[in-house]
């Protein structure tokens, strides 16, 4: 059972609106359109050498149903003739940039398909998008092809289409397997789906198959939850990344909390889902998986590796398309149009979508990949000594004293780990590690 020792921060129970992960720094609320020049000059710069690997994310923005936890921009309502035309944009605004300094003669070193759900497409679509984007950038140096799917979207003959494409990594939003909870909380897969499309998965060899988990939906019980491990753990998933709900202003929970005058969000509190992710973590464990990050286990960890996780975690360049979709390019970070039209008028008039950046400088830099790497449960103090000049250790001598003080750290030398119970409360834990000015108060 997770603990929170008495002399750490104060523990907000209840789940209130608001965002409580950590997925980037500075928040993403100091990118700004007027920093928008920096990042085309930082695309018009051949001065690449220093990322360590070079990636794309492709945004898919369709789903059946949006669920009423999603934060994400999705559309529910394209018809297919919107469809293509998001799909020309799409590889319209990857031609612009395969001709720009900063990423011409670059091959990628992975390829994430996010969105929305990707699945959404027909395999003629999914063919036509590849194919496009092979051609401009090819794919013969890939070392993993993501890919998002909803388990309802997976006709076999969709499965092989993806698989064919190149897929390497098939990551299921699976989230419960239980019929209400899946109902209630707008999902629009069923448990009947996920069985037959994980067991074609299976059968035609994806070399990973992620399933995802959501500890603390609407009307989860301890009950539901040991049930949905239960069903996890016999599936025998290469990885499970398991997340504990958030309500995000942008998400119909809240809306409906808005809308009632309610402050505390109808799902579990925080102590509740730590708990519930922690006996998933100990279930996986004692079948041999290993826990390799605040939200993941995996089945063998010399053979699955998260690359697009590495990439973002280490400062990769990551060639983002699509709309509202996040990047980053020669050391400054951007966001595209976060509306359908808005990106798809951009792109057509030969203009790049992008809507706003921001170009870290070095201390933040150092802050960034350090608290992400955090979250994935150990940082080594002589790599980043070697990539940025200064020990960690000495860097982060005041919050990393706190830290241990806490009971969250332990000690190692060069390994700055973190305990279980650290991990499990990660992302509010790293908030001590931000800059004042970029610090708007702890969560959770």
């Amino acid at each position: 059972m997770p603990t929170t020792p008495p002399n750490s921060p104060p523990l907000r129970h209840e789940t209130t609106a608001g965002n409580y992960f950590v997925a980037n720094y500075p928040p993403f609320a100091f990118w700004k359109p007027e920093f928008v020049p920096q990042f085309e000059a930082a695309l018009a710069a051949n001065n690449v050498s220093a990322a360590p690997s070079f990636g794309q994310y492709v945004h898919i923005p369709f789903c059946r149903k949006r669920c009423h936890f999603c934060y994400f921009k999705v559309y529910t309502d394209k018809d297919s003739s919107e469809i293509r035309g998001y799909l020309d944009a799409l590889l319209k605004e990857l031609t612009v940039y395969a001709n720009q300094p900063a990423v011409r003669g670059r091959k990628p070193k992975f390829v994430y398909f996010g969105g929305g759900t990707p699945s959404y497409l027909s395999p003629d679509q999914l063919r036509f998008l590849t194919d496009g984007m092979k051609r401009l950038l090819p794919w013969d140096e890939v070392e993993e092809v993501t890919f998002e799917a909803e388990p309802g979207t997976l006709t076999d003959h969709k499965l092989q289409a993806i698989r064919d494409l190149g897929v390497t990594r098939l990551s299921l939003g699976i989230e419960h397997f239980d019929d209400h909870i899946l109902e209630i909380n707008g999902r629009a897969h069923r448990s009947r789906e996920i069985q037959r499309a994980y067991a074609f998965a299976r059968e035609i060899g994806f070399p990973q198959i992620n399933i995802d988990l959501i500890a603390g939906m609407v009307e989860e019980t301890d009950e539901k939850w040991r049930e949905a491990v239960a069903k996890a753990v016999a599936l025998q998933p290469d990885s499970v990344t398991i997340y504990q709900m958030e309500v995000p202003y942008n998400t119909g929970i809240y809306q409906e909390m808005k809308a009632t005058g309610k402050l505390v969000a109808p799902v579990a509190d925080w102590e509740t889902k730590r708990a519930w992710v922690d006996y998933a973590y100990r279930e996986f464990e004692k079948v041999g998986y290993t826990v390799t990050s605040g939200t993941t286990v995996v089945r063998d960890p010399a053979k699955v590796k998260f690359i697009y996780r590495q990439g973002l975690f280490t400062g990769a360049d990551i060639l983002s398309i699509g709309v509202a979709s996040f990047g980053h390019l020669n050391g400054v970070h951007y966001q595209n149009h976060h509306e359908f039209q808005p990106y798809v008028d951009a792109v057509n008039s030969g203009k790049l979508p992008v809507y706003r950046a921001y170009a870290p400088p070095a201390d933040e830099r150092y802050i960034r990949e350090f608290i992400l790497q955090l979250k994935l449960g150990s940082v080594s103090a002589e790599k980043f000594k070697a990539k940025f000049g200064t020990d960690p250790r000495d860097q982060f001598a005041q919050p990393l004293a706190r830290l241990k003080e806490w009971g969250f750290l332990t000690n190692g030398g060069d390994r700055i780990g973190v305990t279980r119970d650290g991990l499990l409360q990660i992302d509010r834990l790293l908030h001590e590690f931000f800059k004042p000015e970029h610090n708007t108060g702890r969560y959770a």
